[in-house]
């Protein structure tokens, strides 16, 4: 029997936003969010994405699958401030569509579920940066305005706060320097589509390869990073392996980013 047990924080309503800008200023809106998130407080967290325009009510029809750069995120401290929170990202370019206001946390989360059905093929990729250098954004703003379809998702995780004051060796988890994890996460319906699709995740990918650790958010890899599993977990790997080895030895779990046993 396994059984995990978590410590939670209580989040009834944040105030988000999802601020979508035409790709055109995707330059100008990812240099500010680097800068701007740099020195904002804890409370605000924030993505920034790249996307084919999606059909929403607060974004025109006339950009619905259009190449778009997207900031989204939650302001979770003084409600009252949240209007002031957002506006520096509503002022940094011309804005094509937002949402910003008060929203329960699991409907931001949940915000975008109605473009994934069942059946959908997929190839994902993923790194770590350990900051959003130059180089990082030129990668981005080349492969970031070519997304192949409306449900394909390119998402710039932020990595702070509360993550960066536990140990590299207290959890299984040792990439506590890591400032970034981009997440190139291409889906799409028609298997004719599957061979350049790949195509177009890898190439990003190695377009992000000079710029980025060695790992990657294993749970952002596809099937063949594999090879990848030892550089992910580090200098924990040797310990993951010995746990592996006392409580599966025959490496039942292994339809995963398997950790072999010894």
């Amino acid at each position: 029997m396994t059984s995990l047990e978590f410590r939670l924080h209580p989040v009834d309503m944040v105030h988000a936003g999802i601020i979508i800008y035409p790709v055109e200023h995707a330059q100008t809106v990812a240099n500010f969010y680097r800068e701007h998130l740099a020195g904002a407080p804890e409370e605000l967290g924030a993505f920034l994405a790249f996307h084919q325009g999606p059909p929403v009510p607060f974004l025109p029809e006339e950009w619905h699958g259009k190449p778009v750069c997207i900031v989204v995120g939650m302001w979770t401290g003084d409600p009252a401030e949240g209007p002031a929170c957002w506006q520096p990202f509503l002022d940094a370019a011309p804005v094509a569509g937002s949402m910003v206001g008060p929203m329960p946390y699991p409907a931001l989360n949940s915000a975008f579920d109605g473009m994934y059905p069942k059946g959908l093929l997929a190839y994902w990729k993923a790194a770590f940066l350990s900051e959003l250098s130059d180089g990082a954004i030129n990668a981005h703003l080349d492969f970031g305005s070519r997304v192949p379809s409306v449900q394909t998702a390119v998402h710039i995780y932020p990595i702070d706060g509360a993550v960066h004051r536990v140990g590299v060796t207290d959890t299984a988890f040792p990439n506590r320097n890591a400032r970034f994890s981009p997440v190139i996460a291409c889906h799409w319906e028609d298997p004719g589509d599957t061979e350049k699709n790949i195509a177009w995740v890898r190439g990003y990918a190695a377009a992000l390869q000079p710029y980025s650790e060695t790992a990657g958010y294993i749970n952002f890899m596809d099937g063949d990073d594999l090879p990848r599993v030892a550089e992910n977990y580090g200098p924990n790997y040797g310990r993951l392996r010995e746990i592996k080895s006392k409580y599966d030895p025959d490496n039942l779990f292994r339809v995963n980013q398997n950790i072999k046993p010894q």
